[in-house]
């Protein structure tokens, strides 16, 4: 794999030089995200929320990614990654970018999205801005709503420093006695152990502040982070930050004292589960032990509000053992998630997109009376486009199939679910009504494991074959089988997907989706189930590759077949929508085919560690990214196999976690309507000249030049395609897919 034969001799397309690095393109992927809150022809709420997720991500990729090389350096691993850096090496570049990511988020939020906020009738007022009234406001809502949730919380002797978790808002202070206080003996001895302490935590002798100690509120999260405030009458809306309301009143939390300094801090903790399966007894109680732990897990990062008493500052670096490039001093709020909240506020839609509702699928829309779901996908293959189309379809399938008293058995997998899923609901009812309902809940789901144990319990106790998984692989597949008994015998229903069975992301991701009844289909879905319950592999696959046994071969045979093409001088063209493109195998088969002459259009959402425009290596190949207002979610791969193209779809990524270490699964799309359904979204895509940024050879991403094109983003013309099919729609309530229960009792 790491050489192909050409004319002019062997190539080597594993070169280091050939490569990025994924964390650094993980970073870039951020910074387009940036780039829609920087933009100002996005609505201006829309703004706030494309800020709000690049902090989400970010938390998520210190957590997890910046974690991970932590471990490595530790470890003295010296294994140098696809790109030729080490982990030190990569570390030292990552920490350098993501203060520069920040610094750029701040500047954006200061310089534009929060003047302009006020613009539009909104202001985020600071505690020396406050109005008379606005000020008895904020001190009464202490009093009544926040006083008695926080906890203020001293460090002495027997009070050592508390455990601050992960994630969390806090307010570090440093306290001393008010001058012409009581001066009891508590009140002293504490203060002169207090600093005695700090002293010793900080290595210091005295700075002038003698007396004092060291005390932290964490800012509660169960209470609103964002305070609404009276205006100002001017008409314009105000709110204040919850930690703003404890700062300004730190000193009614330690009567008897004055509050010397205080201000916000937050710490990011080392949040990736390492389980070691082969010698878990119990995968269920190993994960909940895990995640105690997580708690506990290394800081990798500290984030302080710019101004914090230089005091305070060194006593906290110590305490949680940062090193100065792991410390982050911020110039405004920390945890820009609030901004969501803020996106939430009602009364400022004129500033956000207009909200769009999932249509109704084409296929189901104009059934013959008295036709269920069943007869739909018998007659043919339906494919779903979500959001653009409702995911209803899908939790009808399984609702369905829970009350009909001809299905004897459903079995499916599950990631990431809903926190109110009807597919659970319909699981549990359907066991409980005698049939045979097998479930794999996948317990290692990251930042969803304590959820599915939860759901993994429930469906137990219903009834439910609930399985764990696969020791040492994750279960990403996304498959459900509905086994009904009809006049002619046994038939399989069969639900294929790239995306979760969530039903609250699919309005928010694009996936896409086929349900058939094709028996090939069926006996592959069953092979996979008893595969998965059973540990019995099957002689033979009819439609269905998985990985980790076959994803990879079968994705190196179709490029292979591209290449051979080409060299006939045959149509040659390979078109692939995924998240993430990072395996180093498959780009260095990429770049042989671009080598032999194969045309290559990627749409990669996210990680790219292949490299555009390298002479002789990948001036065939073409990627982008879109970055828009659903989350690019779908895995459509298109070949154009000599003219007589194939279309497939896949749970999984281009990524070695995915192809070796996951349970995924591709498969193709043989309905012909469905195939060009699939196509259509990649055309879309490759026509997009609002929102799509272009890889370019510098390995930078820049928007596409507008210059002499028709603008057109490809999610907007997908919703109103979507809106114009439905427009025909008979009422919704005469399309509902019946159960057979419910068909006799009308």
């Amino acid at each position: 794999m790491a050489k192909a034969g050409s004319e002019s001799g062997t190539i080597d397309f594993t070169k280091p030089e050939y490569y990025t690095n994924r964390e650094l393109s993980w970073l870039d992927f951020n910074y387009r995200i940036l780039d829609e809150a920087r933009d100002k022809t996005n609505p201006l709420f829309e703004r706030l929320k494309f800020l709000s997720i690049t902090a989400s991500n970010l938390d998520e990729f210190f957590m997890v990614r910046v974690a991970s090389l932590k471990d490595m350096v530790h470890a003295k691993y010296t294994k140098v990654d696809l790109a030729g850096l080490t982990a030190e090496q990569q570390l030292s570049q990552v920490q350098k970018k993501c203060h520069e990511l920040i610094e750029k988020q701040y500047t954006t939020l200061n310089r534009s999205l929060i003047p302009a906020l006020k613009n539009s009738g909104l202001e985020l007022v600071s505690p020396e801005n406050l109005s008379e009234e606005q000020a008895d406001y904020v001190d009464r809502y202490f009093a009544e709503t926040v006083y008695p949730v926080v906890t203020p919380m001293a460090m002495d002797s027997s009070r050592p420093f508390p455990l601050v978790l992960n994630k969390t808002l806090n307010i570090g202070a440093l306290i001393s006695a008010k001058k012409g206080g009581k001066g009891d003996q508590v009140t002293e001895n504490l203060l002169k152990n207090g600093e005695r302490i700090i002293r010793k935590m900080t290595k210091e002798e005295g700075d002038g502040k003698e007396g004092t100690m060291f005390a932290t509120v964490q800012v509660p999260s169960v209470l609103p982070r964002l305070v609404r405030l009276p205006g100002k009458g001017d008409g314009t809306k105000a709110a204040i930050l919850l930690e703003d309301v404890i700062e300004r009143n730190m000193d009614k939390l330690f009567s008897g004292y004055n509050v010397v300094s205080a201000h916000p801090y937050r710490i990011t903790r080392n949040a990736d589960l390492t389980i070691d399966e082969d010698d878990a007894d119990d995968l269920l109680q190993e994960i909940q032990k895990k995640l105690k732990k997580r708690q506990w897990g290394e800081v990798i990062r500290f984030e302080y509000k710019e101004g914090m008493d230089k005091k305070l500052l060194k006593l906290l670096k110590r305490e949680f053992s940062v090193k100065e490039e792991e410390v982050y001093a911020i110039s405004g709020p920390l945890d820009l998630t609030f901004l969501m909240k803020m996106y939430g506020l009602p009364g400022f839609e004129a500033f956000k997109d207009a909200p769009y509702t999932p249509q109704l699928v084409p296929a189901l829309m104009h059934l013959p009376e008295g036709a269920d779901l069943f007869s739909a996908i018998r007659e043919k293959d339906i494919f779903l486009s979500h959001p653009y189309e409702t995911f209803d379809p899908v939790v009808n399938l399984i609702r369905t199939a829970s009350e009909d008293e001809d299905v004897l058995a459903i079995k499916m997998t599950l990631y990431r679910v809903s926190g109110h899923s009807p597919i659970v609901a319909a699981l549990a009812r359907a066991a409980e009504k005698g049939k045979q309902v097998m479930v794999l809940v996948e317990l290692k789901a990251r930042f969803d494991e304590e959820n599915n144990i939860q759901w993994a319990e429930m469906l137990e106790k219903a009834g439910c074959h609930v399985i764990y998984g696969l020791v040492g692989l994750k279960t990403h597949s996304k498959i459900a089988l509905v086994v009904r008994r009809e006049e002619d015998g046994i038939r399989r229903y069969v639900h294929l997907a790239t995306g979760n069975y969530n039903d609250s992301t699919a309005k928010l991701y694009t996936d896409c989706g086929i349900m058939t009844a094709a028996p090939a289909f069926g006996e592959d879905a069953t092979a996979v189930f008893n595969m998965l319950s059973g540990y019995s592999e099957p002689k033979h696959w009819n439609r269905l590759s998985l990985a980790p046994i076959w994803l990879r071969g079968s994705l190196y045979s179709l490029i292979d077949r591209e290449i051979a093409h080409a060299r006939e001088g045959e149509a040659a063209h390979i078109t692939a929508k995924m998240n993430a493109l990072c395996d180093r195998d498959v780009i260095a088969k990429l770049y042989e085919a671009s080598a032999a002459g194969v045309k290559i259009d990627l749409i990669v959402r996210g990680i790219c560690c292949l490299r555009v425009g390298i002479p002789g290596i990948s001036e065939n190949i073409t990627v982008r990214s879109i970055v828009g207002t659903f989350l690019e979610h779908a895995r459509i791969f298109r070949f154009e196999n000599g003219g007589q193209t194939e279309v497939y779809m896949a749970s999984a990524d281009w990524m070695p976690r995915n192809l070796d270490k996951r349970v995924e699964i591709m498969f193709p799309l043989e309905d012909p309507d469905s195939a060009a359904a699939a196509s259509h979204i990649l055309d879309v895509q490759l026509a997009d000249t609002l929102k799509a940024h272009e890889l370019k050879a510098d390995n930078s991403y820049d928007k596409i030049d507008k210059r002499g094109k028709v603008l057109m983003g490809a999610q907007a013309k997908l919703m109103q395609e979507a809106m114009e099919a439905g427009k025909n729609a008979p009422d919704p309530v005469a399309t509902r897919v019946f159960t057979p229960a419910e068909k006799k009792e009308s």
